[in-house]
């Protein structure tokens, strides 16, 4: 008989995946250490091996989750260029530049996951490209090779203009990059 139920497995890994996210945002892949992970969890080394086969496995798993958060956030709003420049706006925002942790996965991590197994690489694919294709449906003008590329251009410009605004020490240029992020991304959006 098990020890616990089937629910609390899945429960107790969605824990990990989340408090995991957070901590590889904040402090890097290499900078978490299993220890450090599970102990956010609330959980022991032992309990990490029996929901992932090695850090590896997590971050993918983390990557995966996290990405396929945001692309339900992208699918929830509401068709129209009113919903698309508010999630410009928040997404360019210094609340967004300033929460590491709760912000994007990709512009927290992926000069990491550049550098990663092919495993972590795959599931970051995977992610991106349904992001893509999240962006590209609130884009859609009847020429889908132009929808795709504006999708693709949005989603690297929001994605390197917020790591570039958290990179910068002066915080007037680090608006100003914000401040110019969004003037492109809407002209982005709405060219036709």
């Amino acid at each position: 008989m098990p020890r616990y139920s089937p629910d609390h497995k899945a429960a107790t890994r969605r824990r990990m995946i989340e408090t995991a996210g957070r901590r590889f945002k904040s402090d890097g892949i290499d900078g978490s250490g299993i220890a450090t992970l599970v102990a956010d969890a609330g959980l022991t080394n032992g309990a990490f091996y029996g929901h992932f086969a090695s850090k590896d496995d997590l971050v993918a798993s983390v990557v995966a989750q996290q990405l396929a958060d945001q692309v339900a956030v992208v699918n929830s709003l509401p068709a129209g260029l009113a919903s698309v420049e508010q999630y410009l706006r928040e997404y360019l925002s210094p609340a967004h530049r300033d929460d590491l942790a709760g912000g994007c996965p990709s512009a927290a991590l992926l000069d990491e996951i550049g550098r990663c197994d092919v495993t972590v690489r795959e599931a970051y694919t995977k992610g991106a490209d349904a992001m893509i294709a999240a962006i590209a449906r609130h884009l859609d003008d009847g020429d889908p090779e132009r929808t795709n590329a504006r999708a693709i251009g949005l989603f690297t410009l929001l994605v390197g203009s917020l790591q570039t605004a958290r990179a910068v020490t002066d915080p007037e240029l680090s608006d100003r990059i914000l401040e110019a992020a969004y003037a492109n991304a809407v002209t982005l959006a709405t060219a036709r």
